[in-house]
């Protein structure tokens, strides 16, 4: 059914949850994974959950970046790996998640996005946004949304 399975990781225990099942999912289906980390590119300003939290140069910046995108792509790669699935990681830079999503899905060939919902509301929800939503609202394949509670 699906050969090539696209799982978008923003290194959240939700995401890292839901990237396991995806690594499940292909397991099951004898299909291959890629991994995907967005971020956007480096500023002075650093972030910490959509607020800005300190200053920075961009380098040092840029390190911290490529630093959280080898932990969260590796800690889906080792998953990957236990279960015999071919796995290939991508960081991508990109102010807009949900295009660096379906950008990585056309150019990499995926048939399915296997993705979580945080299921945000009220101002966390209009300030962050859904990533999930963009990518089901924009895309042209399949997308499998994995969800708690």
């Amino acid at each position: 059914m699906f050969k090539h399975i696209l799982i978008p990781t923003d290194g959240s225990k939700l995401s890292t949850e839901a990237a396991g099942a995806g690594v499940k999912l292909a397991q099951a289906l004898g299909a291959r994974v890629t991994v995907v980390f967005a971020a956007p590119p480096a500023t002075p300003i650093i972030y910490r959950a959509a607020l800005p939290a300190g200053y920075a140069t961009p380098q040092a910046h840029e390190a911290m970046i490529q630093k959280t995108a080898r932990k969260h792509l590796g800690a889906v790669q080792k998953a990957a790996r236990a279960a015999g699935v071919a796995c290939e990681a991508l960081s991508v830079t990109s102010d807009f998640p949900a295009d660096a999503i379906l950008n990585t899905a056309k150019k990499r060939r995926c048939d399915l996005v296997f993705m979580a919902s945080h299921a945000r509301k009220g101002l966390r929800g209009l300030l962050l946004g859904s990533q999930t939503q963009k990518v089901l609202a924009n895309g042209k394949l399949p997308v499998l949304v994995y969800r708690k509670g």
